[in-house]
């Protein structure tokens, strides 16, 4: 039945294009006549998908094919599909429609869902145009949205570590300044007189001394009374002697 429907097709298409050479004759005035005759080109001349590769790769190019997988035809249509994009006009189910019916649908389900419609042998068409479902759409921006998200969240994260990093580093240098202030004054706490001894320090002289203490005969009375601390070089102390004030 498929062979006799094909030939069938193919006589009617050599009648339509002996029309179609008979209205070239015509006369410029009669075009408008004519296009309301025969109608425009065809969704599959049009196409910019290679339907045939396509249903090459759907159904090894077999435009009637029926397995009772529930896919139906060359392009392998659910009766849904084919229904909701009026397929029925042509046929019951797409393997009773001729290739060019099966291509007007598959026109209409493209424009409808997009090339995705045949997830894998779409790309054999080797159409220029991108199409996308609206529910594609949806979950591509979801998806874009999730990978902002999660972006922002991780520089976020970055910025609070170096911050407390940053706040971390400033409270150790503040109490390593704490801990210098601190030894500082108890050096100069040690330093100060106990009762009457001054533990020296370094960079101290018995000039400094004698005048931060206000000691009456300045530095020579100072070295005198501490001689035997002090030795016999007045001008050599060391930090850890004591000296008698």
């Amino acid at each position: 039945m498929a062979t006799d429907y094909q030939a069938r097709h193919r006589r009617a298409r050599t009648r339509q294009i002996t029309g179609r050479v008979a209205v070239g004759t015509l006369a410029a005035g009669a075009v408008t006549g004519a296009m309301a005759l025969f109608g425009p080109a065809t969704a599959a001349q049009a196409s910019s998908v290679n339907w045939d590769a396509v249903a090459a790769c759907e159904s090894g190019g077999n435009w009637h094919i029926n397995t009772g997988n529930g896919f139906y035809g060359g392009l392998q249509f659910t009766r849904s599909t084919w229904n909701g994009y009026g397929g029925q006009k042509y046929a019951a189910r797409a393997d009773l429609a001729s290739r060019s019916e099966q291509i007007a649908i598959a026109e209409k389900v493209l424009d409808g869902q997009g090339i995705g419609a045949w997830p894998v042998c779409g790309k054999k068409g080797g159409s220029t145009k991108s199409y996308s479902t609206k529910s594609e759409d949806r979950s591509e921006r979801k998806s874009e949205q999730r990978s902002e998200r999660k972006s922002q969240d991780r520089s976020e994260r970055k910025s609070e570590r170096r911050s407390e990093a940053k706040s971390s580093r400033e409270d150790r240098g503040e109490q390593r300044a704490s801990r210098g202030t601190e030894r500082r004054e108890t050096r100069q706490t040690r330093s100060a007189s106990s009762g009457d001894t001054y533990v020296v320090q370094s960079g101290d002289t018995l000039s400094l001394i004698a005048d931060a203490r206000d000691l009456a005969g300045g530095w020579e009375a100072l070295y005198e009374r501490n001689k035997r601390v002090v030795g016999d070089s007045p001008n050599l102390i060391f930090p850890g002697q004591r000296l008698s004030l």
